[in-house]
């Protein structure tokens, strides 16, 4: 067995000029490495290789002796089953909850983009669920054995979606591996993940770590401020108000998890406290009907809502006096294929007031393309983006073009976007600049080097820059990379 090396090397596979596809490993040795994330790349993003956005895993793999998964987006757990099929076969470290959630995650993309043989997903999703290791946060856990490093890792909540965490490393790093008795000293790791905007729904906010000498954190909204809680649900609600006094759709594209259920808490109450109140002459708040138009989102509201003793206090106070926030009178779910068709034709033909949910939330497939293809011409309806679009992405390209009046390609067809288009970039949920800086300036010991990922240039850059004022050592990481750290 190789040597330990005296300081952590570094090798991003993912999400290092761009957002998506997250995947960094983490090697101490020549022999053992852990991988934080796999996910799968969107839009225009590539590998690290800049070859092509594929699936397949481009790395060596037989020194990787774990994988770590901070939530289960797809932009980070996508490329799970390439890297099975590249010969991992190591134990799969995640939250309790992710664990209950990675699978439907997993099996929904091996029918959409790899097979639709029921045995081989099964013999998949078995295979998964061996490799998988529940930890609960805040806990140390004992990684695969290596010589004198006594590994260990640590979930901390992160806010971000129901069982996200960031990850804490710790182990031994040798300091004199040339004398006749070794000496070795702690060494120290955070890897971000994704962390939440405080106060978000259902999930408490990220608080930072104690200590590190390396942290590599996420930056998509490196160069941005968010509005506060308060202020994006009024947001929320003049939108509804104003897009609404046409009595047209209202389209949220929105992923199955996270975003979906964070809407429905948000429209819930807002529902709750307008009930009996009008929108227009014409319609009430109690007849306006919800409709979550994905079977993968329903599945995942109805996993939110067996995790109910990991939903936050505010989130467990509106369940004790008798809501249901993520199952309340006016929400209705689209299972079948063919009910999903007739809806869109109906919205589509009687401009029926509706608010609609679908997937996915950057466009890039699923059930919201056909609502896009039938609506966006039409400026009775509107557009509602609640999250980030990456680069190249469909979604990006309708925020783009669609306050112009210009048009986008869909399946080959040129769409005219007549709807209004409106971007709520207050609903993110990623921490904001300054949530990402209190997150490292918040640290009782401040790290040796500060490696920052998944952002495009901009916000990697600014948030570099305002880090490196406070004197941190911030640093751009280029991909791929492979260097060692301190």
């Amino acid at each position: 067995m190789s040597s330990i090396y005296s300081s952590p090397r570094f090798i991003h596979h993912g999400a290092v000029d761009g957002v998506t596809g997250s995947c960094h490993e983490y090697r101490i040795s020549d022999d053992y490495g852990l991988l934080i994330d796999c996910g799968l790349f969107q839009g225009a993003e590539v590998s690290g290789s800049g070859s092509s956005s594929s699936p397949q895993i481009n790395f060596p793999v037989t020194h990787i002796k774990a994988l770590i998964v901070t939530h289960v987006h797809i932009d980070h757990v996508g490329r799970i089953p390439y890297l099975l099929a590249a010969g991992f076969t190591g134990p799969i470290y995640c939250t309790v909850a992710s664990a209950t959630l990675l699978p439907l995650v997993l099996e929904d993309a091996l029918k959409v983009g790899v097979t639709r043989d029921t045995k081989l997903i099964a013999a998949f999703l078995a295979k998964i669920n061996r490799q998988l290791v529940a930890c609960e946060f805040k806990q140390w856990v004992n990684l695969p054995v290596l010589a004198d490093a006594n590994l260990q890792l640590r979930l901390q909540p992160a806010g971000h979606i129901l069982g996200s965490a960031y990850v804490e490393l710790r182990h031994n790093v040798p300091t004199n591996s040339s004398a006749s008795k070794p000496t070795s000293k702690p060494y120290k790791t955070v890897f971000s993940g994704d962390l939440g905007a405080p106060y978000a729904p259902l999930l408490p906010a990220p608080k930072p770590p104690y200590a590190a000498d390396t942290v590599v954190i996420e930056s998509t909204y490196g160069d941005r401020l968010h509005p506060n809680r308060r202020e994006r649900v009024k947001q929320l609600e003049q939108v509804l108000l104003h897009a609404l006094q046409d009595n047209g759709t209202v389209l949220f594209p929105a992923f199955s998890i996270g975003r979906t259920q964070e809407l429905l808490y948000e429209l819930e109450a807002i529902m709750h406290r307008l009930r009996g109140q009008k929108i227009h002459q014409a319609l009430s708040w109690d007849e306006l009907q919800i409709i979550v138009d994905s079977p993968l989102a329903a599945r995942f509201t109805d996993a939110y809502n067996s995790l109910k003793s990991r939903w936050d206090k505010e989130a467990k106070h509106r369940l004790k006096v008798g809501r249901h926030p993520l199952s309340f009178e006016q929400l209705h779910t689209v299972d079948s294929h063919e009910q999903h068709l007739a809806l869109v034709q109906y919205l589509a033909s009687t401009r029926q007031p509706a608010i609609v949910i679908a997937a996915s939330g950057m466009c890039e497939g699923g059930r919201v393309v056909n609502y896009l293809k039938a609506l966006l011409p039409d400026a009775v309806h509107q557009v509602v983006f609640v999250g980030y679009q990456a680069r190249g992405t469909l979604g990006a390209a309708i925020t783009q073009y669609g306050p112009k009046g210009g048009y986008v390609n869909i399946d080959g067809e040129r769409i005219t976007i007549g709807a209004e288009i409106i971007s709520l970039s207050g609903y993110s949920a990623h921490a904001d600049q300054q949530g990402l800086l209190r997150f490292v300036l918040g640290m009782k010991k401040l790290p040796q080097q500060v490696r920052i990922v998944h952002g495009d240039d901009s916000a990697k850059a600014t948030l570099q820059k305002l880090l490196q004022e406070k004197g941190v050592n911030a640093n751009l990481p280029l991909a791929p990379l492979y260097e060692r750290g301190g």
